[in-house]
């Protein structure tokens, strides 16, 4: 188990990371229609498609990360009082019993959504640009994976926890397993 748990966790980080260069691409393209909108009064087709893409696959594609960092929103007022074990168990429950079964669900249902834009060769409608819109379907299906991907790490870590085989349960912490 600490093998895949590594492996899943160098995933989520190497997505994470190369999808944080995505914002380099979305200020380039923000600041030039910003001049070519205010200073040659010739405003892009392309900008507002382009902002909107890059930002959603940005958002998307960093939450396996974030949660992997344990960035995402904890009631923690209630949590903190708890043991290491009790978080453990309401982590495995709560990951295995709920989100993992809904993400599944969602994660087919984002499938079908980017095959049928694939197939139909379906426009985004949105402006004047109006490309395909699959590529971008496609991201919220590659980032749903890499969520599910690392909801079965933080399982792992808990079973870990609670089987004895790591002396701390940090759901965001770095395992280091041999």
């Amino acid at each position: 188990m600490g093998a895949l748990l590594r492996l899943i966790e160098r995933v989520s980080v190497a997505s994470g990371e190369t999808t944080a260069w995505l914002v380099v691409p979305l200020i380039l393209a923000t600041v030039y229609d910003v001049g070519a909108r205010y200073i040659f009064n010739a405003p892009t087709q392309w900008a507002y498609e382009i902002g909107y893409m890059v930002m959603g696959a940005h958002a998307l594609l960093g939450i396996a990360y974030t949660l992997r960092e344990g960035g995402h929103i904890r009631i923690d007022f209630f949590s903190q009082k708890f043991s290491q074990t009790n978080k453990a168990i309401i982590d495995l429950v709560g990951y295995a019993v709920f989100v993992l079964p809904c993400l599944t669900w969602v994660t087919y249902a984002l499938w079908d959504y980017w095959l049928r834009a694939f197939r139909a060769d379906e426009l985004s409608g949105q402006s004047a640009w109006n490309p395909v819109i699959w590529p971008f379907r496609l991201m919220f299906f590659v980032a749903f994976v890499l969520l599910i991907l690392q909801i079965v790490a933080e399982i792992i870590k808990a079973i870990l926890f609670l089987t004895g085989k790591r002396t701390r349960y940090e759901p965001e912490a770095v395992v280091e397993t041999p």
